[in-house]
């Protein structure tokens, strides 16, 4: 019996202590984990070097603004801070479209695609109008690089006017199926979209309040984030891809008037480069060197700036890349950009 007590109690030391070793490991790991990670926050390992793969870059193709108009500027952000960033960002190369003897075969598909199957009028050697059998709308595309625009004679027919126009949303479906039945409608064209509604006043279109007053509505496609930046564009108010949409049920008179100026984008292709910190960026602005997209409501010389993050630039013509720019916003609409890559890194 006094044998039996003995293995009882041994056994029972074992398991306690067993119990007291697993404690231990686990308490120890959550420690180690714990240490590590405070190592890691006040001792961050530094970010490899920019790569700079692309050597010097071409300068963002902002297009010519001559108003002459100059600012004072001020900042008050949310929390009274300039913002932190990286200290390098991404640039993506945008492949350039190659001519060949199938360039006007090719466009001559994706214009049928889109309905315009009549045989089409050479304007210059990369440029070509088509027409549309069933309406008074024309097509001119260029067969190189894609880029196209849709007018539709409303003076002949005026009958795309004649019904209130679709929800954004149902307007942007719309399009999409449309370039989709062309086999133009590209994958990074998923990010924000935005609207106007428009109507008619005299011989203009002009805004409308709402869609129940509304004649037309115009839908903005812009590009997908890339690296989580926004796109932004030299009208902040207007992508390079938009379409104004009618509410007939007609295919053929549902677009009235179409722009796409669309580049591609090798996201699997790209290079990291180092960037200007905020004050560089804020004090090229107030040098006056910095791009003014909007100048905002009204004649103001003296501008708040609210908010300060990067975005992509996607330009409206062919770019060699796809490049980061500091978008600086402010009170009653203003917007400006200043190319975020390091001075040296641009050529002349």
């Amino acid at each position: 019996m006094t044998r039996l007590t003995q293995v009882a109690i041994t056994t029972r030391k074992i398991i306690r202590y067993s119990i007291y070793f697993v404690i231990f490991l686990i308490v120890g790991r959550i420690l180690l984990n714990l240490g590590i990670g405070l190592f890691n926050i006040l001792f961050p390992k530094p970010p490899p070097a920019p790569t700079v793969s692309f050597g010097k870059l071409p300068k963002l193709p902002f297009p010519e603004k001559n108003s002459g108009q100059t600012f004072t500027y001020k900042v008050e952000t949310a929390d009274g801070n300039l913002p932190k960033f990286a200290n390098q960002a991404k640039v993506y190369f945008m492949p350039k479209p190659s001519s060949s003897f199938a360039s006007l075969d090719s466009t001559i598909q994706k214009a049928s695609g889109l309905g315009f199957i009549s045989q089409p009028q050479k304007i210059s050697d990369t440029m070509y109008r088509f027409t549309n059998r069933d309406n008074t709308s024309t097509l001119e595309m260029n067969i190189i690089n894609g880029s196209f625009s849709i007018s539709y004679n409303l003076a002949v027919d005026p009958s795309p006017l004649s019904v209130r126009p679709p929800t954004p949303e149902v307007a942007a479906q719309n399009v999409k199926s449309y370039l989709s039945s062309g086999g133009v409608l590209p994958d990074d064209l998923t990010g924000p979209t935005s609207n106007v509604f428009l109507k008619i006043q005299g011989q203009s279109l002009v805004p409308a309040v709402s869609l129940s007053e509304a004649s037309l509505v115009k839908v903005n496609f812009f590009r997908k984030p890339y690296d989580e930046l926004p796109a932004v564009t030299a009208d902040p108010q207007e992508s390079n891809v938009w379409f104004l949409m009618s509410g007939l049920t007609q295919r053929e008179k549902q677009v009235v008037a179409a722009q796409f100026h669309y580049f591609a984008v090798d996201e699997e292709q790209f290079s990291t480069y180092p960037i200007k910190t905020v004050d560089e960026a804020l004090q090229e602005l107030q040098g006056n060197t910095g791009f003014i997209a909007s100048a905002g409501v009204g004649n103001q010389s003296s501008v708040t700036i609210r908010k300060i993050y990067l975005g992509y630039y996607d330009p409206g013509s062919p770019a060699s890349f796809y490049q980061p720019v500091f978008v600086f916003e402010g009170d009653r609409g203003f917007m400006a950009y200043v190319p975020a890559v390091t001075s040296a890194y641009y050529g002349d």
